[in-house]
């Protein structure tokens, strides 16, 4: 099989992994508190990515990496896991999924956004119109289409679900310039952020769930913050055009509404759907006008 097309699976695979995690976190948050969620999973992550690392690279890859690398690896640790996941748990703890998931896939115009202040890229005409199109779609899911049900939203999960995006973005921000390899760089990530998540849970909840909780959180812990990432990535690796793979992630959100639906049966209101439509037209309408620059300009 030729690389692209093995791009291709491993994109699908990501997705497909992606697909379902908003219904796994909501389905931990059942069992766990968001301490317990946040530390299984990232002890999880960590066992993974530290055995793949160690497998291909050795352990001594991990020390010379943390060495050249300890500030980056400390403030993307805290970055991702610790500060976005405890923020993205509180948000779907507290907002039915479908809201949850559909804002947290604005992160990219956030990241834009971001790029222009902290890395001085100009900003063009249609990233402020993709902009206003996803945040047009927020505000329809966030109020069903109706202004005066606005108070029957958890208006502390809505921002706590817009600072998720926030957080994001301000981890691929300092990730831009990271010349290492992915998965190390994510591997340390993780072993800075385990000892913290365990003080956490330690101080603030307890080590004691139930069986239900660990296999839940553990599922998260793989699939989300770990395998999700390794596919995803050896597909960016492997392919020969990379918005052919990137695409494929607009699939994601609306397979989630389908686990949604199913598993956890919530409702999936039309306007869910109409608002979840802007966002991702908003995303590739941006993501369509870069590419024509870009080939403008080469």
């Amino acid at each position: 099989m030729n690389p692209d097309r093995r791009a291709i699976l491993f994109a699908l695979a990501a997705v497909a992994c992606w697909s379902t995690v908003a219904t796994a976190f909501k389905v931990a948050l059942a069992h766990v508190d968001t301490y317990q969620l946040l530390f299984f999973a990232t002890l999880t992550a960590t066992i993974i990515l530290t055995t793949i690392v160690i497998y291909r690279q050795g352990v001594v890859a991990i020390r010379q990496a943390f060495l050249a690398h300890w500030k980056l690896a400390i403030i993307a640790g805290m970055l991702n896991p610790v500060i976005y996941y405890d923020v993205l748990f509180r948000a779907y703890d507290l907002l039915p999924a479908q809201i949850a998931m559909s804002i947290n896939y604005t992160w990219a115009i956030v990241l834009t956004l971001m790029a222009m202040v902290f890395l001085r890229q100009k900003i063009l005409a249609f990233d402020l119109l993709a902009a206003v199109i996803c945040y047009a779609g927020v505000v329809i899911i966030v109020t069903a289409g109706d202004f005066s049900s606005v108070s029957e939203v958890n208006i502390l999960g809505v921002v706590l679900a817009l600072a998720s995006t926030v957080i994001w973005a301000a981890y691929w921000i300092i990730n831009i310039r990271d010349t290492r390899d992915p998965t190390l760089g994510l591997c340390l990530n993780f072993l800075i952020a385990l000892p913290v998540t365990a003080i956490n849970c330690s101080v603030f909840s307890s080590f004691a769930i139930s069986v239900e909780g660990l296999l839940a959180t553990s599922y998260v812990g793989a699939v989300e913050m770990a395998i999700g990432f390794i596919f995803w990535s050896t597909a960016l690796k492997l392919t020969s055009n990379a918005s052919r793979v990137s695409n494929l992630i607009f699939l994601s959100p609306f397979l989630s509404l389908i686990f949604i639906h199913l598993i956890l049966g919530e409702e999936i209101f039309i306007t869910t759907l109409m608002g979840l439509a802007m966002i991702i037209s908003g995303l590739g309408l941006q993501q369509y006008g870069h590419y024509r620059v870009a080939n403008a300009v080469a």
